[in-house]
Parts: structure tokens; sequence; C-alpha cells
């Protein structure tokens, strides 16, 4: 016989089916499971997804937001949705089954031990949708036989545990998601330590596998009060979340509840390695983030992938590093960084003879993880560097307090320093193809260029205002506007600017380019693209006529350390020289 549809209830009992568009809803009507797409109407979790997944989500809030996933590794495919069901087998479990192929997609894997001598192996449970957002299998007898609080994904909701359990060994960990539409197992995860240091850890699940949070339960009796009181002070949490810990003879875990039964909270492990406490806003109808673990953005190991640069207190703080690329764009649109960067040419590497490779510094950053020698022969940098460039393998080298280091293979977690979270006076310098060198080096020049023509640029009119200044320093008369009928060109070629025409050469002075030197200097383009400074005078004031022929007479003046006068202009009581 067939099984017969599941209505809109918290149960599926053994004999009904369920399908893509069918949904059981908690007894509160909080929390909803059923099958749905990532990005397919979808705010939160934008853009395309590798299929459809069987989730508990939020059934009253309008973004969905996917609580736990049952089949992240497997996706079902858009054919294979007709043909796809969730019931309860003949031994008890929860399964979603392909009908047309009869294979199982993902099964709840109940197994003796779950189960008790009393309870039967028959499909006489069934499954039901707690008001907690918590799905059980109950024997007929209540008892829990499975629940997916214990097989958590990326999100905790209030009441779940992080933590094993010392009789049956199970540890929940939580893993974040691959990317924001991927619920595939991501980079992070979170969990309690077991093999003797019992901690709770953050880590990067990936090779190298780093931690980079962690928490002691033996620390927990002062923290957990006191973190307590900082959740009470704080406005934002207060009377919303109370954090937990408990360790006894048959479990370990921490948790935290929610007093407030109205609201809606879930703490997350994002893709980006930061764990987050959300809070849903009813008046702004969207996600507020309350609490992130760790704050700065560069922490999390290698959370922008190989060869990148990390900044903390940019947007986006990912970067590749010089002469690659990234390794797939769409998947770093989508959060998913885990391939970072690749090289855009090969290095060369020949044992038959020298390389040709070249070194590019990166300063101010910090040294990578991962696998790692000092070599403690080299007695220079020079050297140093000879000795990353005789090994095929190796991709940057550092020479610190007469000490070199070098790497091999891919670079991770290469921060920048931001001056904040950051500091840093380390230089990394990474191994570039030569052909890839002259371009990395004309493109790091011309900042270092323009800065000397902007310097040399703001002495020079440092010079010239200061004769000016000490010219016009006699008068002390309030400026006047300059009349219509004033004429354009003064003596020996120095133009009378007018003030609308000297501001839209400056686009109304937005470009700064420093100050000092009794006056702030801007940067500018005449009507014919020719590139100028100008420079408003600060601290002085005389008559137009007599600043008119002071500045005629500068113009006359030809100095190999004081920049050429173009022109000037008087408007009220500003004056300024370009």
């Amino acid at each position: 016989i067939p099984p017969t549809a599941a209505t809109e209830n918290d149960t599926l009992a053994p004999g009904q089916s369920f399908a893509v568009g069918d949904k059981l809803v908690s007894s509160t009507g909080k929390f909803a499971l059923g099958f749905f797409q990532p990005g397919a109407g979808n705010v939160s979790k934008s853009s395309t997804s590798p299929g459809w997944y069987l989730a508990i989500w939020f059934n009253k809030i309008n973004v969905i937001t996917p609580v736990w996933v049952a089949n992240p590794e497997r996706p079902i495919a858009g054919l294979d949705l007709r043909a796809t069901q969730l019931q309860i087998s003949e031994d008890g479990n929860l399964v979603i089954l392909n009908n047309a192929t009869q294979s199982v997609v993902w099964s709840s894997h109940i197994t003796s031990s779950n189960k008790t001598n009393t309870t039967s192996t028959s499909s006489s449970g069934k499954a039901i949708l707690l008001g907690s957002g918590n799905l059980v299998i109950e024997s007929p007898s209540s008892e829990v036989l499975w629940q997916s609080f214990d097989d958590p994904t990326d999100v905790a909701l209030p009441g779940a545990k992080i933590g094993w359990n010392k009789v049956t060994g199970l540890n929940r960990v939580g893993i974040s998601w691959k990317s924001r539409v991927d619920p595939d197992l991501g980079s992070f995860s979170v969990g309690l330590e077991t093999n003797g240091t019992r901690m709770v850890m953050v880590g990067h699940r990936g090779y190298p596998s780093q931690v980079y949070w962690s928490w002691s339960p033996e620390e927990s009796p002062m923290q957990m009060p006191a973190l307590r009181a900082l959740l009470k002070i704080n406005p934002q949490t207060r009377g919303l979340v109370v954090p937990e810990s408990v360790d006894n003879s048959e479990e370990e875990y921490y948790m935290y509840t929610s007093p407030d039964e109205a609201s809606s909270t879930f703490l997350s492990l994002d893709t980006s390695g930061q764990t987050k406490l959300n809070v849903w806003s009813q008046a702004n109808q969207a996600w507020q983030t309350i609490y992130v673990q760790p704050i700065d953005l560069c922490r999390p190991y290698a959370t922008c992938g190989p060869f990148t640069v990390c900044t903390g207190s940019a947007q986006p703080p990912c970067e590749c590093m010089e002469s690659f690329s990234r390794t797939s764009p769409q998947d770093w649109e989508l959060g998913d960084r885990t391939g970072g960067c690749s090289r855009r040419t090969p290095l060369d590497c020949n044992g038959n003879r020298s390389s040709t490779d070249v070194f590019h510094p990166i300063a101010r950053v910090t040294l990578p993880y991962g696998p790692r020698s000092s070599q403690d022969a080299p007695a220079t940098r020079g050297e140093c560097e000879s000795a990353c460039l005789s090994n095929c393998s190796c991709t940057a080298y550092s020479y610190e307090d007469s000490k070199c280091s070098v790497w091999h293979g891919e670079l991770f977690s290469v921060n920048k320093d931001d001056g904040i979270e950051i500091r840093s006076e380390y230089t990394l310098y990474i191994r570039l193809a030569a052909r890839d060198f002259p371009s990395s080096t004309r493109d790091k020049r011309k900042p270092v260029l323009t800065g000397v023509v902007i310097a040399a640029s703001v002495i020079g009119f440092g010079l010239l205002m200061l004769m000016l200044l000490l010219v016009i320093s006699r008068n002390r008369f309030s400026w006047c506007g300059v009349s219509s009928n004033a004429t354009n060109e003064g003596s020996v070629g120095v133009v009378a600017f007018g003030y609308a025409n000297l501001g839209r050469a400056t686009k109304n002075f937005t470009e700064k380019l420093g100050a000092g030197g009794f006056g702030t200097v801007f940067k500018g383009a005449l009507s014919d693209q020719t590139s100028v400074t100008v420079k408003r005078l600060e601290g002085a004031s005389q008559g137009e006529k007599q600043f008119r022929a002071e500045v005629s007479a500068l113009g006359l003046i030809q100095h190999i350390n004081q920049v050429k006068l173009v022109g000037f202009c008087c408007h009220g009581e500003e004056a300024t020289c370009i």
C-alpha cells in the first residue's frame, strides 16, 4: 500500500509520505520542516545552489533561514524531485528515499545502541518537529531514539548542545557551510575536544588543521558567571541569551537558553569562520548580529584561502598576492574562498640550470602558518633568498633579526598590518616568475613615484608660500572679491583664475594631498588636462591689488626647489595659488 500524504502538522507517522511542497510545522508555529533550495526566493542566501535539501527553518520569518540540513553532502537534483519522499522506513529510521531508483539519499541511522530492549525494531516510531526546532524520532513509549540536535550543522538553536556524551561517545560538532548557497561541509568547525585537553575549539578543518579560538572548561566556573553578567548588562542581549555549561558523569557540553520565547535567535558558524549570535529584528525585518567571535575578520585561520593577503579593516578583506588571481571568482562571491588564488605564470624550476624566478616583497604582514623551516646557515638576506631559490618547492622566505625562514607549498594566513587588530613589521618575500616581475615592479613604483612628486610639490609650495607670506605680512587689510571685469592674465603669464573654474578643476576641493606650509594642498586638473596642485592660503590677509602685484613678482622667480607658479585666485577673504 503506498504511503498517504502527510498533512501540515508537527508529526510524520509510519505509512505517511512527505514530498516537495509538503512541510511539518511545530506546535508553536515557529519552525517548519520541508524541502528547499538555497537561493530560490531566499534573500539571506542568494544565487544558485547545487540542489534541494531537507531542512528546518523559521516558519514565521519571510527570510528563509535554515537552522538544520539533513543531507548537506548529498543534494537532490531537480530531475529527481518528483521521485523523492521523506518517510519512516521499516527499520524505524527517518529516510529520504528516491522511489525511482529505490535508493536512500539520507537516513537518521538509528542503531541498536539507541534502542532499549523494550523498543521495537518495527516501523512503529514517529517523527515530531518540536517547538524548540528539534526534530525527534520517538518510540511508542515516547523514548527519543534520534534527534537533529545531536546531528548539528552550522547552527545551534537555544537548547542545543555542543559537547559530548560520555556514555555513548557521541560528540556534537558544528560545521560551517561551504558557501552561502552550498550546505556541504565547509572549512570551519566548533566542538569540544575530547583528546585530553577538553577545550571548546573553533578551528580550520582542512589542511593544515589549525585552532584559532578556544575556551577551557576549567575556566568555566569563573568565566561563565562573568559572561552571563556581560550579556545581562548589554541591552541587546539582556533577557535574550543565557549561556550554560554542564560537566557530570554522563555529559559535558555547552549550550544557551532564551528566556524570551517570542524572540528568534540562533548561533551560527559563518563561512568566514566567525561565530555569530543573531536575533530577528521585527522592526527592521532582518537578522541582526549582536555577538561575534573572533571580532577580527582575519583571525580565522586561512579564511581567505592560499596565496592571499587579509586586511581586517578593508571591505572586502581578502585580496590576491601580487601576480596571483582568484582561482574561482564565482565561489568568492558566494563566500567560499577555500580555493584562494592561483599563479598567473608557473615558476621556472629546472634542476639542470639556475632558476630565473624573482622575489617580490610584501611589507608589514604576519608571516604565514603551515609548513615552515628555519635555515640557520644563511648569514645574509641574499643567502636566504638563494637558499629558497635553490629549492623548487620553496614559495617564500623571510629574513628577520638575522634569521632565515622559508615556506614550501601554499601560503596561508598572511595578514596585513591594519593598525587596529593586527600589527606586524615583518616582510615576506614571495617567489614569482620573472615575466610577472617587471609589471609588478612598475605597478608598485607608481605610488612611490606619485608620492615623490606630491612631496616635492608640497615642499615647493611651502617655499613659495613662505616667500609670499613674508611679503604680504606687512598688510592687514581684508581681501575683496575678484571683479567681473578683472583681467584674467597677469604679468609673466601668471593667470587670475575664477573661483568657479577653480572649483571645477579641483572637483570642489575633494582630493586633498597634504597640509602645512601655511595652507592645505589639493589635487587639480586644468581644462587642457594639465595636472596642477592648488594651495589655499591660511593665516595672512592683504589687499587684492597688492596681492596680485606681488604674485606677479613671484612669477618671475625660478629656483630648483620652487614649483612654478601658474596662477592665483582671490575670492572674498580667501586666496589660492596654483
